[in-house]
């Protein structure tokens, strides 16, 4: 049966006809992929919104908050080309298994043991990098059952498990009012193990996956110039949505005065609004052409984020938020339209490094607003430069733009 799914777009691509996106691929393994990482997603930034509790017990400096938000997304980061490995050799779904016991095991030992220093809230961020690392993992998982026409809305679907970021600014913070921050920790791993059932039952590997290759081959696409093109271009947009994710709650207690509940859910309608749109973002790259879409993006990215660091209400910062992260969620949704279009063969590995590369950048934007907030006052400087950053990007895709649509054979858009 899943291989009759695969199938008929093939046969259909070769008369040239499109097959309906539904009828592409395999619609459970796709609602598995989504269920994955949606959870993940909730746990890997899940220290951002406990952030204002954590840091007021351990009496923490607004540096070492900034790290500590920082550091699962740096974790997940790494992890994710090991995630990227591992799909190409035992399995996106097997790989996925492993990956969701090591943080569930891990956040259960935090909650039993209890977490008391700066140092133990770095080391579970390491352990909730296995969640960030996800990524590697669940976007290839759907990706590998759908033809090239359909990459945007498949990867997108998927991808936009990364609204697990709003669950876990509307309900951490409630939660750490009611029962305490570090019984969180333990509430999380209730649902982390339905989706891990659900996941078992569900999740396919896809049939045409490529055969396991030799571990050097796995970073032969860093020889092309396009793999670090893509990469700097995923670590702007992904990085900045979350960067900004994991920072928000901080930003919105020390800057405007705010309880840790009501910057949750501050958080988490601009969350929502750049979760929201990654998959619109992968169906507009389908439509108008990857590098088309992330022109834009960077743009209004750039405005925005330039934009709050002058911001002198919260209505207004809350205004430039949504609108930076409904451009950053565009931009995560095109950049993976077009990754498989160049790197198909290659798709697990490169959505590990591409992925690596956005976790980077939300390390940079995390750990950098802490450190602009404690040595100017002020978190103003890192929403500057990251905004010039994302002006950079606009420059690069300006640069290899036409060579791509010129020399990459695909039948989507570029």
């Amino acid at each position: 049966m899943a291989t009759a799914y695969w199938d008929g777009p093939e046969e259909g691509a070769a008369r040239g006809v499109q097959t309906s996106f539904w009828k592409a691929g395999h619609t459970p393994t796709l609602i598995a992929a989504f269920l994955y990482f949606d959870l993940a997603f909730m746990v890997w930034v899940l220290l951002g919104p406990l952030a204002p509790s954590i840091s007021k017990a351990l009496a923490l400096t607004p540096a070492e908050k900034g790290l500590m938000v920082a550091v699962p997304t740096l974790a997940g980061a790494i992890l994710r080309v090991v995630n990227g490995l591992l799909v190409d050799r035992i399995g996106c779904k097997q790989a996925g298994a492993i990956s969701q016991l090591i943080v569930i095991l891990g956040l259960f030992t935090a909650w039993l043991m209890g977490v008391n220093s700066f140092g133990g809230t770095l080391a579970l961020g390491v352990i909730l990098g296995f969640a960030g690392a996800s990524f590697a993992i669940a976007l290839p998982l759907a990706s590998r059952w759908y033809p090239a026409e359909h990459q945007g809305k498949a990867m997108g679907l998927a991808g936009m498990g990364n609204s697990g970021t709003v669950l876990a600014s509307l309900f951490a913070p409630m939660l750490a009012k009611a029962f305490g921050w570090n019984a969180v920790l333990g509430l999380a791993c209730i649902p982390l193990a339905i989706v891990f059932i659900l996941y078992m039952i569900m999740a396919k590997n896809s049939p045409n996956a490529p055969a396991p290759k030799k571990l050097v081959d796995y970073f032969h696409p860093l020889k092309s110039a396009d793999a670090w093109w893509l990469m700097g271009f995923y670590a702007v947009t992904f990085g900045g949505f979350v960067g900004l994710a994991a920072s928000l709650p901080i930003y919105f207690t020390d800057q405007f005065g705010l309880t840790p509940v009501v910057a949750g859910y501050c958080t988490a309608g601009c969350v929502f609004a750049g979760s929201l749109v990654r998959p619109m973002g992968g169906a507009l790259a389908d439509r108008i052409g990857g590098v088309k879409a992330l022109m834009m993006v960077y743009i209004a990215a750039a405005l925005a984020l330039a934009g709050v660091a002058y911001a002198p209400t919260l209505f207004s910062a809350l205004g430039l938020f949504v609108a930076a992260m409904l451009a950053l969620g565009v931009g995560n949704g095109s950049v993976f339209q077009l990754v498989p279009q160049r790197f198909r063969e290659e798709i697990g590995v490169m959505t590990g490094l591409v992925g690596m590369a956005g976790g980077i950048g939300g390390f940079y934007l995390a750990s950098s607003l802490g450190i602009a907030k404690q040595f100017t006052g002020s978190f103003a400087p890192g929403f500057l430069i990251f905004a010039a950053l994302a002006l950079v990007a606009f420059l690069g895709l300006s640069m290899v733009r036409v060579r791509w649509r010129t020399t990459w054979s695909t039948a989507a858009r570029i």
